[in-house]
């Protein structure tokens, strides 16, 4: 399992902890930026994530900005990218096992960063249950 990470300005700070947490989980990465905590636009991140975790589909992605719903409005206009704003452990099992989200987004300035951790670890370990939801999975993506 890849991990893809981005993050705008808002994030910065958190994707530094979370990225920290992947290198100690020995868990291969791809760090998509932003490199600093000037100020960027969050959708030119949230695109770059969800083009990679639409090309290698063993991966899950991880989005970081202020409130997570920028990028998750940006990685969700990608056909095949399920994008889930995820602020405790309940919600990012659900997000995983309900919604087989293939992406993480973290509202930085509403969470810790040892929240972030235990949200991604949940996240991570946590897979679709198929069955009943895969119906409604389906029905998701609009052409």
């Amino acid at each position: 399992m890849k991990i893809i990470v981005g993050s705008d300005h808002a994030g910065y700070n958190h994707k530094v902890a979370l990225l920290s947490v992947i290198k100690n989980m020995e868990l291969e990465f791809m760090d998509c930026g932003c490199y600093d905590d000037s100020s960027v636009d969050y959708p030119d991140y949230a695109h770059i994530v969800s083009k990679a975790v639409i090309k290698d589909k063993k991966s899950i992605g991880v989005l970081i900005c202020g409130s997570a719903n920028g990028v998750a409005m940006a990685a969700n206009r990608h056909v095949g990218v399920r994008a889930a704003i995820c602020w405790n452990k309940s919600i990012s099992e659900l997000a995983r096992t309900h919604n087989d989200s293939n992406i993480l987004c973290i509202p930085a300035r509403f969470i810790s960063t040892s929240e972030l951790e235990e949200i991604f670890k949940v996240f991570i370990s946590s897979e679709f249950h198929g069955g009943r939801h895969k119906q409604r999975i389906k029905k998701i993506d609009c052409n």
